[in-house]
């Protein structure tokens, strides 16, 4: 008779705070890597991503941090150079210390398991993912209540700031009031730009910013928005649009969405 398998107890490992929001192991093993290395090109080979994975995540966990995480800096190879904040360093530093005891929970429970006859092991709630490529961190600094709706303006840091229209009962049901924190998100394909500054519009969000970023594909271009506080916008534009509106890096343009387009995720 063949010995029973041995068995091993995996996880993840994230960590929250009111803070930074919440991050998963990967993300924080790439701020690691960049502190490590000095370098995003490096720090994306050491963790086994692509340069563009990296700056995705990177923007990320800026979009959903109260504080940034990364900051850019002028010159460097690509254009412009990184550097991690000493808000980082704590957040790496608060991280190393939960892994150690992280490891020791799954051994402890591993070794409880065993004691065991058969079972399954506990079902945890996965963290919420959602399609939507930008998500962005802020606190409600507005409420006006309609009779069917409500808007809700929040504020990203730094005078940048968005506004979403929910139905009155979403409010009631999400318990939303000012000072409380949520993430916005934003669909990059329900965005509009335009190299217009000032231009009226019916769109409720028109909100300013440079272009970091140009990942053109086989029929649509990826356009990466620098909107303050290191925050970034992506949005989805047809690659005829931006020959047509002849993007380019450091442009400053507009980014226009309804705040019908803005989903809110209390948080």
């Amino acid at each position: 008779m063949s010995s029973p398998r041995k068995t091993i107890i995996t996880g993840s490992l994230a960590l929250q705070s009111e803070k930074f929001g919440q991050f998963s192991e990967q993300q924080i093993l790439l701020l690691q890597a960049i502190h490590s290395t000095g370098s995003i090109t490096k720090a994306a080979k050491e963790v086994g991503i692509s340069y563009k994975t990296a700056w995705d995540r990177i923007e990320s966990m800026n979009n959903l941090s109260i504080t940034p995480l990364v900051k850019r800096s002028a010159g460097g190879a690509k254009g412009g150079g990184t550097a991690l904040t000493d808000e980082a360093a704590e957040f790496i530093a608060q991280f190393k210390a939960l892994q150690t005891e992280h490891t020791h929970l799954l051994q402890q429970l591993g070794d409880e398991l065993k004691t065991k006859q058969a079972g399954k092991a506990p079902t945890l709630n996965p963290a919420l993912h959602s399609s939507a490529r930008n998500q962005l961190r802020g606190h409600i600094d507005n409420i006006i209540v309609g009779k069917i709706d409500s808007e809700i303006s929040i504020h990203l840091g730094n005078g940048v700031g968005i506004v979403a229209v929910v139905t009155n009962t979403s409010r009631l049901e999400m318990d939303l009031k000012l000072g409380d924190y949520v993430i916005a998100l934003i669909k990059s394909s329900w965005i509009l730009l335009s190299k217009q500054l000032g231009l009226k519009t019916s769109a409720r969000n028109n909100v300013e910013g440079k272009i970091v970023r140009l990942v053109k594909g086989d029929v649509n271009t990826e356009v990466v928005i620098d909107i303050g506080n290191e925050k970034t916008l992506c949005c989805i534009i047809t690659n005829t649009s931006a020959k047509e509106l002849e993007l380019k890096t450091n442009n400053s343009v507009v980014a226009l969405f309804k705040a019908s387009s803005v989903i809110l995720l209390a948080n």
